[in-house]
């Protein structure tokens, strides 16, 4: 099966049909979503809470995200693969952004990127475009600037920010972004975005009447647990069963219970009983 293209995204809004949208940021994970059919994988900056550590998304590095994009890349056959951009990678300049974007394309095998921002970013969006590289947008709750919206809190709760949402959606989609992820806001407000863009909105937190949905791999398989956002529904509760891995393969060793014969190799006790040692 050949693999996804924006143009495919883009005729799935226009056929009624939903999007799957995950994270991944190693092989294995992008392999295993990959062969569960998901149609786009992100490359989240995410990564840097989940994988990397960090208290946030902003000390992520385009090193750091290319490194992981790359893993990802080796792993996905079908799903298109994008790479997200990570704080100050875009926002100097457009020309710096074209560059940066590129890299994702050129180095990591990416076939498309996402950042973040509403109508403050559309000349960004424009000329990544206009170099022959695919864009997904991202209004809303956007991490990198969190600070800056009063922390991770829900978006667009009164009028006048409603419809700046609104405009944001519009004037990515008008920039030539060909998918829009809208993050935390009321499911109505996501519908009427969706409703107003040509382009198919990606929801995490913005309701049902999105065109596509997406997680962070990490949340829906309960494998990160400082923080649960009201948005994540587990679809699998790892953490309890992945330490309790842990913990016999340490009891088994430390007893000699582990490895036993079955998971040995059998012989070699008289390879070296003429050796003079």
């Amino acid at each position: 099966m050949a693999r996804i293209t924006p143009p495919e995204i883009v005729a799935k809004k226009q056929n009624g049909e939903k999007i799957t949208m995950l994270t991944a940021y190693d092989y294995s994970m992008a392999a295993m979503i990959d062969q569960a059919g998901v149609d786009m994988i992100l490359v989240g900056d995410s990564l840097g809470m989940v994988v990397l550590g960090y208290e946030s998304t902003v000390p992520v590095t385009m090193e750091e995200m290319l490194h992981h994009a790359k893993a990802v890349s080796r792993g996905a056959r079908q799903a298109l693969v994008v790479g997200d951009m990570p704080f100050m990678s875009y926002q100097v300049n457009p020309e710096d952004a074209v560059k940066n974007a590129g890299r994702f394309i050129k180095e990591a095998g990416c076939q498309a990127i996402k950042l973040e921002g509403g109508i403050e970013q559309a000349q960004t969006i424009e000329a990544i475009v206009k170099a022959g590289i695919p864009v997904v947008g991202h209004i809303g709750l956007t991490p990198q600037t969190a600070t800056a919206l009063g922390g991770y809190k829900l978006q667009a709760k009164d009028a006048e920010s409603a419809r700046k949402l609104l405009d944001d959606g519009r004037a990515v989609a008008e920039a030539g972004a060909f998918a829009l992820v809208i993050e935390c806001v009321p499911s109505g407000i996501g519908k009427a975005v969706s409703e107003s863009v040509h382009i198919p909105t990606i929801g995490i937190g913005a309701g049902p009447h999105c065109d596509g949905q997406v997680l962070v791999t990490n949340d829906l398989l309960g494998m990160f647990e400082k923080f649960t956002p009201k948005f994540v529904k587990k679809f699998a509760d790892l953490s309890p069963i992945i330490k309790d891995a842990f913990s016999r393969y340490v009891d088994e060793v430390k007893s000699g219970e582990f490895p036993d014969e079955e998971h040995s190799f059998p012989g070699g006790d008289s390879l070296l009983q003429s050796y003079d040692a």
